[in-house]
């Protein structure tokens, strides 16, 4: 643990890099659940004989792997959550190792194509519409051997992309042909991530609680509160967050409601292998 600090240091010392910003939905925070999705056979990342009683809760942090001293602080976070992993990014590779050897659900967080012009590192490697279903799984493939150690995927912004079915059924294929699961970030309203992901027989869920879209500390306790009546409600919820100092302070703050209400911090893959959710529909979103 002390060994990839260390490491974070001497990288940041020589690339001072800022990291990409997640494409936001604008207004509420909450994504109404989504279509429902079969039983997944994507295995638990734990190597769990299979799922537990009680509520889960997956935590997704988005964002990593563009900030070295920033990342390695994730790796003393002290529950199960999954790291989505930015590709081609100072500790890509070096960051998701690490995660996956503290046990955490490591994905790609694969850049989109997004509505308006957003000043982003990724922009060279963005999938886009437009693009051939050789061309997007070609990039796809690039990113994905930048973050070896994933099993998923979501999206970085792709309010357009991920509102294009053509785009998206593309997209799904390549995440199939690797065996990945979707983790859809519901930057637009108009997703059809779910839709492409049953098409094609991906295994796949999306974020029901935007925790940090708005980072003042009531807020992010407002959406905190929010996600705990899901997972107890339903009996599992998706939180999405940025890989933000304040985000992990917030969240160390909470987490100890989670043994109060028996809740259980889970990775997606272990989610995935819960029963399905109820259907619902897509927040709005911020075109970035």
């Amino acid at each position: 643990m002390a060994g990839a600090f260390l490491a974070g240091l001497l990288l940041v010392g020589v690339v001072l890099i800022r990291a990409p910003e997640a494409e936001r939905p604008t207004g509420g925070n909450i994504a109404n659940p989504p279509a429902a999705i079969p039983p997944s056979s994507v295995p638990s990342d734990n190597g769990a004989a299979g799922p537990s009683p009680g509520p889960r809760l997956a935590i997704v942090v988005d964002d990593l792997g563009y900030d070295p001293v920033r990342d390695a602080e994730w790796l003393d976070f002290p529950e199960r959550i999954t790291v989505s992993v930015l590709p081609h990014g100072p500790s890509s590779k070096s960051f998701s190792a690490s995660a996956r050897t503290h046990g955490f659900g490591v994905i790609l967080h694969v850049p989109m194509e997004p509505e308006g012009a957003v000043a982003d590192r990724t922009e060279p490697f963005l999938l886009r519409r437009g693009m051939t279903p050789e061309e997007i799984a070609d990039r796809f493939a690039r990113m994905a051997a930048d973050v070896p150690h994933a099993n998923g995927a979501s999206n970085h912004m792709g309010s357009a992309f991920t509102s294009d079915l053509a785009a998206m059924a593309a997209f799904a294929q390549a995440l199939k042909g690797k065996g990945f699961f979707f983790v859809d970030s519901v930057t637009s309203a108009g997703t059809v991530g779910s839709m492409a992901m049953e098409q094609a027989g991906v295994p796949a869920t999306r974020r029901d609680v935007f925790f940090d879209d708005d980072d003042r500390p009531e807020e992010m306790r407002r959406q905190w509160a929010a996600v705990i009546a899901l997972a107890k409600e339903r009996g599992e919820a998706v939180l999405l967050c940025h890989a933000r100092r304040e985000t992990r302070k917030a969240l160390l703050e909470l987490l100890p409601q989670l043994r109060r209400e028996g809740i259980r911090p889970v990775t997606v893959a272990e989610l995935l292998a819960s029963p399905a959710r109820t259907a619902g529909e897509s927040p709005p979103e911020r075109n970035r």
